[in-house]
């Protein structure tokens, strides 16, 4: 923390999610030691970018991965290869495409993110199927064109029953040569989705290096086909052109390799019973306050298959609303970040939290309804 005090910088308890504004996650010894490690030589980026992708691919049981700078970069980057492959022609003319080049993405209406902007910036159109009721998978093959370079799946199991099933996506994809690729940013856990989409028959699938994976927050994840990953690298840097500010370290390739080895050896099973156990604690630690209710949320906030603890305040009964209790948590000391649910409830989420940070959490909600009353 002494450069956070240098700075005079607020350190803060994360018990929202695995957040860019907070800084993702907090990376285990083994990372920091890798990231370390490389940054004592040179080397030629490259071959290490190479390397390291196949050892992930490995890892992941995929043909081929990339490490990207971000998996908003991972995106791009996606784009890009689907629309140049390896013609250099092509590659110097992003994102100005010309009538020869594919210019259309496919993605579902009820799917859309925020990010997908990193798919617009290459200079594409996004052609979207569906509505909020669902999609058919006429829809989506109706849609296919000459022009089509992608179809874009945002993965959150929550809403994906609105969609065309991937597996059904998929044999559409092929049948008319277009990439299906899937952005799974946030989708670990489960572990076994670094390897589930491409193994469906998805071309690429996309993960954040710095959320679930405990990698570098600057950091993404590109498995799938050799022949994307390998346009992907030639879009990417350190080539002069749309990938070139998407620069990726040598500490921070090294780094995510030792985070997937780090991710896959953990107990997930484990790490899932200790989301389970703060909702029983939280419990019996609110059990005999009035006004307050404890509930289990299921799944998380991007619908990962995660339990995270639903507290609940009557307002009227405690002589304090929902926000201001937000409010003072997020100024006291320690400051403490959690999400609002509804109108009157806070989440609180296991898997960003240290082992104390439970009990501190707790003890300050005490205190803050204990002053008011």
């Amino acid at each position: 923390m002494a450069i956070y005090k240098r700075l005079g910088i607020r350190t803060v308890i994360n018990g929202n999610a695995t957040l860019t504004r907070l800084g993702g996650s907090i990376m285990p010894p083994e990372v920091v030691a890798a990231m370390v490690d490389a940054s004592k030589h040179f080397v030629d980026i490259i071959e290490l970018q190479k390397r390291v992708g196949e050892e992930i691919a490995k890892l992941t049981h995929n043909e081929a991965a990339y490490v990207s700078c971000g998996a908003a970069a991972a995106l791009t980057l996606s784009t890009a290869a689907c629309i140049t492959g390896l013609d250099a022609v092509k590659r110097e003319k992003l994102p100005h495409l010309d009538e020869t080049m594919k210019s259309e993405v496919i993605v579902h209406r009820h799917g859309r993110v925020g990010y997908d902007f990193a798919v617009r910036q290459v200079g594409v159109r996004l052609v979207e199927i569906g509505d909020e009721n669902g999609t058919t998978a006429d829809e989506l093959e109706n849609a296919i064109t000459e022009k089509t370079a992608a179809i874009f799946y945002f993965a959150n199991p929550s809403r994906e029953h609105l969609w065309v099933p991937y597996e059904q996506a998929i044999t559409i994809a092929k049948k008319h040569d277009v990439p299906l690729i899937v952005d799974a940013a946030a989708q670990l856990p489960p572990p076994e989705n670094l390897w589930r989409f491409t193994q469906l028959g998805a071309d690429l699938a996309l993960f954040s290096g710095g959320k679930g994976l405990h990698g570098p927050q600057s950091s993404g994840l590109i498995v799938g086909t050799k022949s994307l990953i390998e346009a992907i690298a030639f879009n990417g840097p350190p080539n002069p052109f749309i990938g070139r500010g998407m620069k990726v370290g040598k500490e921070e390739m090294v780094g995510l390799l030792a985070a997937v080895e780090w991710y896959l050896n953990q107990d997930h099973e484990q790490l899932q019973q200790s989301y389970e156990d703060q909702i029983t604690y939280y419990t019996a630690v609110f059990k005999d306050i009035q006004g307050v209710t404890v509930h289990r949320s299921f799944p998380s906030e991007a619908g990962q298959p995660m339990p995270r603890t639903e507290i609940q305040f009557d307002a009227e009964r405690l002589g304090i609303t929902r926000d201001e209790i937000l409010q003072q948590l997020q100024t006291g000391d320690p400051a403490i970040d959690i999400a609002g649910a509804g109108a009157n409830g806070v989440l609180i989420n296991g898997q960003t939290l240290m082992l104390e940070e439970i009990e501190i959490i707790a003890n300050r909600l005490k205190e803050i309804l204990g002053n008011k009353k």
